[in-house]
């Protein structure tokens, strides 16, 4: 018979159902409550569907950025605390889970009037059977396809989750990149609601049926909550395997809950139901349409299907639990060596069974040998090598499902603190988890050391998630010591962690360390694997990174292309490993100052991220950044802005709001709002960065030390130099001592502490600090780079001060020179350094020059729109000023005022001339007293 939908019904206890009497009688009236349009940053377009509990609308986020969501509103009548309370605890765990395969959750909250509401990736698509049977999937098809279902699983189990309720309508398939994609959809929502969405599934007063009963494991419908663990889950997609081989499942919907509420609990926890190629043959089976919807006929299907099929459903439908396949990967890795014709764990293992998968496996050698076998000796001979290798590929499936277990088990155990009725009420954090799983590992498994290393490394790999580098490198370098003394220094598990070690490594900016295991992984991959293995690219292009954050650029290229090009060859153009590559190359021409070669370079990262991990990836995020980073230096503000609000976006909601590549993001941003004067909104920015580096990295890490020169610098801008001098000091301490003498972050700290010393009137420190900067600058960037331009400018205004003109002129006309072979010849910042030109030349008694000058950079300012800027109006006031008519100085004065100037001017020396005129002396006054009303 067909596998008839399932039908919504109301259960109570003992299965008696209410009259219509007794319902009526038990009828209040309801208040009306009407849903809003919009919630929070999302507008409602259309209703998907109603529940028991909920309502699932179609929305549209709408910021920070836009896309089409699914949004799940709780109905009223629910503690809102509660429920926020306890997805909190849930969503810490769910914030790690990134997998192709799983729908992903976005955001939680409530709204005005206090109703819950989870928002969703909007999958567009039909569940995994309804797809299979209208694409006519065959049986080998249909398996490819649940092992990507049991992948994302497992990746959850890796995180702590249990979905709870997998099911046909829960895994839905969608087209990417014209292959199917299946996504499992509703991870989190039960645990954090405790009761489900969807009027399919069963509750009760006294207690709760968490699941869906044609899917529900026995110790589910045992209904205590407190023995559920992953293998909970393998049971489900045990069933959902069954639906997909046979198109029905084990319990048939009807019957199943026509006996009520106790009888699908007995029959759930005590039925045997028939194996899949028994139920091809049951009376009334539909075989027709089971078999066209595979492309086969009733005899291949059941020969498909008895046997290892058979073996491998029912195993993981198992009633004990300790009889199922102890992880999602263990069944998913039986699925792959049936489709590889290898021998499967599940079942009879017999020897005439490994035999016959030799066999299968080994077609034309076994004719061959069958030939030779009239030849009497030699066919022997070849007969038993076949089952010498089918022997030891048993031992090793079964040594690995051994692994498996024991690893799976312990995870368990692990993750079983997190279950609400063990945690008694009480929040726990992912980071406790893993603290205490970190613990178990080291006293419980001394005697199991291999399994140990893995564990050690599995926990080190979340700890660096999370931005817990000191802990993650202590677990990594436990498993080294572990693997060189069990399996040898050469063997590619030890080369696996060295690698590990180096990028911890990197992270904490210890850096000979770094490249000291960097170099033993490679020696060793390089043996192993060859020179144009992937695992050696990988390891070429750390080292790359490492020798650029070094600022060792010219050493940093080779190791990179080689990299890239073996990539290239081996994984194709499209790889995700070959857009971190081009990454890589992009931030090294960045970093170089070549911006056009840089710019292509994102982009082609950027659509390969995009495309094969989806556009909310992590990995998207820091291509999005460094993106921005080149157009902000090219001073593309406006492209640059949206590119760091959508990284900065993604970073929080997938790496957590305290993790250090959200501080990168916020840096930048801050950058960006600080050169356009919005100091007030830049300031939170830098200081929540440095907040979160000083947490996450020790005292004297070259990040900490960016963050206090960035916080120091809007300090400076502000004219805020007590402020800002004692940050400058110990930032450019800590890149003293950690980076390379010619590190372009030491020339910055050297000109930010240059410029503080200028204001201070401190002028010879001023100018041996800015001599200093700029000579490292020059080393490393070239003597024309662009950047050069403002440190160019505020050495010049160091002599401008001093009133040694002729030098200032130099470096200025150094300036204009750069600006005119890089910059459009209408640029506003061309005519700034024209305006400055002009005023220097006042200064000299070059009357005529100046005046030059000054028209030009008018002209300039005319035609690019730029006449409304402060900066501007204070630029003509200076010219104005020196030029000897305090009239239009003064007129320029109030106007940069009036725009919004935040700059000080009482001591500018350019403006010194006008002293003493009391229209001057009234715009001081105002400026001074607009300052304070400000601060």
């Amino acid at each position: 018979m067909k596998n008839k939908k399932e039908k919504p019904r109301t259960l109570t206890m003992g299965g008696k159902k209410r009259s219509p009497k007794d319902k009526k009688a038990t009828q209040t009236i309801s208040p009306v409550f009407v849903t809003p349009e919009v919630i929070g940053n999302y507008r409602l377009l259309q209703k998907l569907g109603v529940g028991g509990m909920g309502e699932v609308y179609e929305a549209e986020q709408f910021k920070p950025l836009q896309r089409k969501v699914a949004l799940k509103l709780i109905k009223w009548g629910m503690d809102t605390a509660q429920v926020i309370a306890r997805f909190e605890s849930e969503r810490q765990a769910l914030a790690l889970m990134n997998h192709t395969n799983i729908a992903k959750v976005y955001d939680a909250g409530a709204t005005e009037k206090g109703r819950p509401y989870f928002v969703m990736e909007h999958v567009k698509g039909i569940p995994i059977n309804d797809y299979c049977d209208k694409a006519r999937m065959d049986t080998g098809e249909r398996l490819e396809l649940f092992i990507q279902v049991c992948e994302g699983v497992q990746h959850a189990h890796q995180k702590g989750i249990i979905h709870r309720d997998i099911k046909a309508s829960n895994v839905l398939v969608t087209i990417q990149d014209d292959k199917p994609v299946p996504k499992i959809i509703d991870f989190g929502v039960a645990k954090a609601t405790a009761q489900r969405l969807t009027e399919r599934t069963v509750f009760t007063e006294m207690g709760q049926l968490i699941g869906t009963p044609e899917y529900m494991s026995p110790e589910q419908a045992e209904m205590t909550g407190l023995d559920i663990d992953t293998r909970t889950d393998v049971y489900s997609l045990g069933v959902l395997l069954y639906e997909l081989l046979v198109g029905v499942l084990p319990f048939e919907p009807d019957e199943l809950r026509s006996g009520g509420f106790d009888e699908i609990r007995r029959k759930v926890r005590e039925e045997e139901p028939p194996k899949p190629s028994t139920r091809l043959t049951t009376p009334g089976f539909d075989t027709q349409h089971a078999t066209q919807n595979r492309r086969t006929d009733l005899s291949t299907l059941t020969k498909q299907l008895k046997g290892e099929l058979d073996w491998i459903t029912m195993k993981a439908m198992a009633k004990d639990r300790t009889q199922r396949y102890a992880t999602v990967s263990e069944l998913a890795a039986d699925i792959l060596r049936y489709l590889r014709n290898e021998p499967i764990v599940a079942g009879p293992l017999g020897a005439m069974y490994r035999v016959k998968k030799y066999v299968k496996r080994h077609k034309t050698a076994v004719a061959a040998a069958g030939i030779v076998v009239l030849a009497m000796i030699v066919g022997t001979t070849g007969t038993s090598i076949g089952l010498i290798k089918a022997v030891k590929a048993q031992k090793e499936a079964r040594e690995e499902a051994a692994t498996a277990q024991q690893v799976s088990d312990f995870l368990v155990g692990i993750f079983k603190v997190s279950d609400p009725s063990e945690a008694r009420g009480n929040t726990i954090t992912a980071r406790e988890v893993l603290d205490r799983g970190a613990d178990r590992i080291e006293k419980e498994l001394e005697e199991q050391p291999l399994i140990q290393a893995r564990l050690m490394e599995t926990i080190s790999g979340v700890y660096t998630g999370l931005g817990l580098f000191k802990v993650a490198t202590s677990m990594t370098e436990k498993a080294l010591a572990i693997r060189r003394r069990e399996q040898g220094d050469d063997h590619p598990d030890v080369a696996s962690d060295l690698h590990g070690l180096g990028e911890l490594f990197t992270r904490l900016a210890e850096y000979e360390k770094a490249e000291r295991f960097y170099q033993e992984a490679l020696m060793i991959r390089e043996k192993v694997f060859g020179p144009d293995n992937v695992a050696v690219a990988r390891t070429l292009g750390s080292l790359a990174t490492l020798y650029r954050q070094q600022g060792k650029y010219a050493e940093a290229i080779p190791p990179l292309k080689r990299s890239l090009s073996i990539k290239q060859n081996v994984l194709g153009p499209n790889h995700p490993d070959l857009a971190t590559g081009l990454y890589n190359l992009g931030i090294l021409y960045r970093r170089q100052g070549k911006y056009d070669e840089a710019e292509p370079v994102f982009k082609r990262a950027l659509d390969i991220r995009e495309k094969q991990l989806g556009p909310d990836h992590p990995a998207v995020a820091r291509v999005l950044n460094s993106f921005a980073i080149t157009l902000f230096r090219q001073k593309k503000y406006d492209e640059a802005e949206p590119l760091y609000e959508r990284s900065l976006a993604l970073k929080e909601k997938t790496l957590g709001p305290d993790h250090p590549d959200v501080a990168n993001s916020l840096d930048n941003l801050a950058i960006l709002y600080a050169v356009q004067r919005d100091f007030e909104k830049a300031e939170p920015f830098f200081e929540r960065a440095l907040s979160i580096r000083e947490k996450a990295y020790k005292p004297d890490h070259p990040k900490v030390a960016a963050s206090l020169n960035n916080l120091a610098s809007l300090y400076i801008d502000q004219g805020k130099f007590s402020k800002a001098e004692p940050l400058v000091l110990r930032s450019l301490e800590i890149k003293e001592r950690t980076l390379e003498s010619n590190h372009p972050d030491i020339a910055l700290g050297c000109i930010a502490l240059a410029r503080v010393y200028k204001n201070q009137k401190k002028y010879t420190e001023s100018e041996a600090y800015y001599e200093r900067g700029l000579a490292i600058l020059e080393k490393v960037w070239g003597p024309d780079h662009i950047e050069l331009t403002g440190h160019l400018r505020g050495f010049a205004d160091l002599y401008v001060i001093q009133e040694k003109y002729g030098v200032a002129k130099s470096l200025i006309e150094r300036q204009m020179s750069i600006e005119n072979e890089v910059l459009k010849k209408d640029d506003p910042n061309r005519a700034m350094t024209l305006i400055v030109l002009a005023t220097i030349n006042g200064h000299m008694k070059n009357n005529t020059e100046a005046e030059r000058h000054y028209q030009s950079a008018l002209d300039i300012f005319e035609k690019s729109g730029a006449l409304d800027n402060p900066l501007v109006a204070y630029s003509q006031a200076c010219y104005w000023a020196v030029a000897g008519n305090s009239e239009k100085a003064i007129q320029h004065l109030a106007r940069s005022l009036e725009l919004g100037l935040s700059s000080p001017f009482a001591d500018d020396p350019d403006l010194r001339s006008l002293k003493g005129i009391p229209e001057f002396e009234a715009l001081v006054d105002k400026f001074e007293k607009d300052k304070e009303d400000n601060n």
